[in-house]
């Protein structure tokens, strides 16, 4: 008899040990799919606007950002989606988007232009590159200019050409990790007038360095201050001139550059 009850309090043991075991597997099963899904979870989403039917060279160059923008989401986990339908810029399908990128255009009825202005007003982020900022007399947009800080589009060199670009805030998240200057790539280099650095809210970034004067061929820029990259601190955006590279030189071919593009869409993104 005692050697039933001893065998009988064994297997209940046994018994007991194995249904634990089972508990314990499936509590850190739970635990390790938890983990795994908010890895998942996408830091924040971004979309991208981009037009097919503009100059060839900001095809080119938009489509080398698409590439570029992709491998930097894998890499650093946030959502990046792109569209050449830009009756998307709407308050309904911008909602899910944290940041909103214009790579070789800009929205042309009111209406789009209308939900721009609501989607910033309200926190969206933008990041624009070279015509995405363009605005002169024809656009009729006075809302864009001073979200621009007051920078109105006034000459360019041609053709695009290499230039010797300025970092005027190395402590700033977006160029910290760059170099006092650097080479960029071939670029065609806006002129705006006023300088948007004029603007008490416009903090600058970048810059044409004056040892580049004069630069141009057909189309000659010979002086003036030329900000290439800026926000407008009342809003969380940024502006980049670059976007139309020439003769085989791609915009997003240079390490040091494309280091600033890549903290842009981290840090308009990543800001709450």
């Amino acid at each position: 008899m005692k050697q039933a009850a001893v065998s009988g309090r064994i297997r209940h043991g046994i018994s007991r040990l194995r249904r634990f075991r089972s508990l314990l597997a499936v509590a850190l099963l739970l635990l390790f799919s938890n983990k795994t899904s908010v890895a998942q979870e996408p830091a924040f989403k971004v979309l991208a606007f981009y037009s097919t039917d503009v100059e060839p060279d900001h095809v080119h160059t938009a489509n080398d950002a698409l590439a570029f923008y992709r491998a930097l989401a894998a890499k650093n986990n946030f959502t990046f989606d792109s569209t050449t339908d830009w009756t998307k810029l709407n308050e309904s399908d911008l909602k899910p988007y944290r940041l909103i990128l214009w790579l070789n255009n800009f929205p042309q009825t009111p209406e789009q232009r209308a939900a721009f202005e609501k989607y910033m007003e309200h926190g969206g982020g933008w990041l624009g590159f070279h015509v995405a900022g363009y605005n002169d007399e024809t656009t009729k947009w006075p809302w864009f200019v001073d979200f621009m800080g007051g920078a109105v589009f006034y000459s360019n060199n041609w053709p695009p050409l290499p230039a010797k670009l300025y970092v005027d805030d190395r402590a700033h998240p977006v160029t910290r990790q760059l170099p006092a200057t650097y080479d960029a790539p071939a670029n065609e280099w806006y002129l705006w007038k006023p300088s948007p650095r004029l603007n008490k809210s416009v903090h600058v970034l970048v810059t044409l360095d004056p040892s580049n004067y004069p630069i141009g061929v057909k189309d000659i820029l010979t002086g003036g201050d030329l900000p290439v990259v800026w926000t407008n601190t009342k809003y969380r955006m940024i502006y980049m001139n670059m976007g139309h590279g020439a003769n085989g030189e791609k915009i997003y071919s240079d390490p040091t550059q494309n280091m600033l593009f890549a903290n842009a869409i981290l840090w308009l993104g990543n800001q709450k």
